[in-house]
């Protein structure tokens, strides 16, 4: 189905959050961890990605709080659920970052542009994006991944592509287990 990829210890993943990790809400926003419902096997993808990679960092666009459908707060407890769940299934998350920004703010961290990776870099200068995965299930995604790293993966479950992705799987679990080799 698709070529090997041959990573080491050396390696930074980057993982959008809704609709690859968690349920997208179609037309709404995950606002509190009732809403939050991780993917099929996306826990025992993150046991794998551990083994793996030497960072794990999620980056979102989170548009609900410019929209005041929810707070920084809200957030902030989405993602301590998110990442105690993944810690307690022997996986990991070294940060998240997010972008609370409207489409129309202008900002430099709203995907496709790049400045939640840019701040990956600052917080984390062992990154090296020669040696980084972007994995996502949008074109802004893909934009954002192309602008600085390596590889990118689009989560498809129709297994559509995109011109900007490297490769297509239908779920973050069957890109987890493509790494593994099994």
């Amino acid at each position: 189905m698709t070529e090997k990829i041959s990573i080491d210890k050396s390696w930074t993943l980057f993982l959008d959050r809704d609709g690859v990790i968690n349920e997208r809400l179609m037309d709404d926003y995950v606002k509190n961890i009732n809403e939050f419902i991780f993917l099929d096997g996306v826990l025992e993808s993150f046991r794998i990605f551990n083994e793996l990679f030497n960072r794990i960092i999620i980056v979102t666009n989170q548009r609900g709080i410019a929209l005041n459908v929810m707070n920084q707060s809200d957030l902030e407890s989405i993602h301590r659920f998110m990442v105690e769940k993944i810690r307690n299934n022997g996986g990991r998350v070294d940060s998240i970052y997010h972008c609370p920004h409207d489409k129309n703010d202008n900002c430099n961290c709203r995907k496709p542009n790049n400045g939640m990776l840019l701040q990956a870099y600052a917080d984390f200068n062992d990154i090296d994006f020669s040696k980084s995965i972007m994995v996502g299930d949008t074109e802004p995604d893909m934009e954002m991944g192309r602008s600085k790293c390596k590889l990118n993966i689009f989560i498809s479950e129709r297994m559509e592509n995109t011109p900007l992705a490297d490769m297509v799987f239908p779920s973050l679990s069957e890109f987890a287990r493509h790494l593994k080799g099994e």
